[in-house]
């Protein structure tokens, strides 16, 4: 007879296997040494401790389902405790418990994983939810349509959510979408209409400076002229494909009338080289308003300088251009200001610019507090990549607040 701590073979070659609750029998062995049978089967044993092994390790360094990891638990505990070997098998018993231990952990923790997950993508999409509604009455249609866009982009890569949910999520941020799209189809389709009553307007305007083009009652022709030109102005502007052409014709057929005139009128060369001098001389009085220091008093001269401008009638045509062209110059000089004293009252420009400077100035302190702790806790790498983007930060601070100073805050 032969025996080892774990097991023995007797003398009729029967090979028993010692557990806690006594000696079990796990074969027979009469082609050898007895020595040689508890080899045999402790190598089976061998064999159930490299499978428990296998399967500790990929329950500890891969994503095996706890579903897959208890299956193939149970498994291996049934070939344990059916095994014919030799060895501690109630030490591979606590092996299998302690594994089973450790699937039920990590399912524990992929569970509170996942809830986390789900919270933080419920957070989002509400997020998502409510600036898609505070678009949605948004009237800046370019950057709102493609913020909107982007967030579908956004809410398409965040994890789905319980049905009910999700399903309310979606059914506020697709009609805020929805609300919006109809909003600019209605600007859009309003602001067609009014478009083509523009070129409706403009195609009688045409028609009748184009009627007037051969008269020969200058004066009356001329003023009426003038009014038609008061009436395109009034008229707006028709779709782009139109609007060029239109001014073609109208200015084409002005252009036909005044230059008949001016044929007529070239006797009357004296008279509009003295009409040069003295527009020369209102435009000389025109720039001196420049640059604009009280828009109200040369808002009010210029006007009074363009009333005896209109008054004092044509000079020679190839003076035109270049003494229009100073006058011009006055003229946007001081529409120029006007377009800056406007967005230096408006309350709405200035409280927005206020506002971007209170964002700014709040990440300028916030990105320099956290540099500041960065730096505190010996992280330089993080200190120095949190200060490039601060320095960006202060740079549109800085900007922001030149320009609020525009508005005198």
């Amino acid at each position: 007879m032969s025996s080892d701590p774990w097991g023995r073979v007797d003398e009729t070659g029967t090979v028993y296997v010692r557990t806690a609750d006594g000696e079990k029998e796990v074969g027979s062995w009469q082609a050898g040494s007895p020595a040689e049978a508890l080899a045999y089967f402790e190598r089976k044993y061998e064999g159930l401790v490299v499978e428990i092994g296998l399967l500790e390790r990929r329950v500890q360094t891969t994503d095996l389902a706890p579903k897959d990891a208890l299956a193939a638990i149970e498994h291996l505990r049934t070939s344990v405790t059916e095994a014919h070997a030799v060895g501690d098998l109630a030490a591979l018993g606590v092996r299998l418990d302690a594994l089973v231990a450790l699937v039920d952990s990590r399912r524990e923790e992929r569970r509170a994983a996942k809830a986390k997950q789900s919270e933080e993508a419920k957070a989002a999409k509400e997020q998502l939810v409510t600036e898609a509604e505070q678009l949605a009455e948004s009237e800046q249609w370019r950057t709102a349509g493609e913020r909107l866009r982007a967030l579908v982009d956004t809410w398409k890569g965040l994890p789905r959510l319980d049905r009910k949910a999700d399903d309310e999520l979606w059914h506020r941020f697709s009609h805020a979408r929805s609300v919006f799209s109809k909003r600019r189809k209605a600007h859009f389709a309003s602001l067609d209409a009014q478009r083509e009553e523009a070129r409706r307007t403009k195609e009688k305007l045409v028609t009748e400076a184009q009627a007037l083009s051969g008269s020969t009652d200058w004066g009356p022709t001329a003023a009426r002229y003038r009014e038609l030109m008061t009436d395109w102005k009034a008229a707006g502007r028709a779709q782009r494909e139109a609007e060029d052409d239109l001014w073609n014709r109208f200015r084409g057929a002005q252009d036909v009338f005044f230059a008949a005139r001016t044929e007529v009128f070239a006797e009357r060369d004296g008279e509009q080289r003295d009409n040069l001098a003295a527009k020369e001389q209102l435009v000389v009085e025109a720039e001196k308003l420049l640059p604009v220091t009280d828009l109200k008093a040369a808002r009010a001269a210029f006007r009074a300088i363009n009333e005896r401008w209109e008054a004092i009638g044509h000079v020679p045509r190839d003076a035109r251009p270049r003494i229009e062209g100073r006058m011009h110059t006055v003229e946007r000089a001081l529409a120029d200001s006007e377009e800056a004293e406007w967005r230096r009252t408006n309350p709405e420009v200035r409280a927005r610019a206020a506002g971007l400077t209170g964002q700014l100035q709040a990440a300028v302190d916030k990105l320099r507090d956290q540099v500041d702790a960065a730096r505190s806790a010996g992280n330089t790498a993080r200190a120095d990549k949190l200060a490039a983007e601060l320095e960006g930060r202060q740079a549109l601070l800085d900007q922001a607040l030149k320009g609020l100073q525009e508005f005198g805050g």
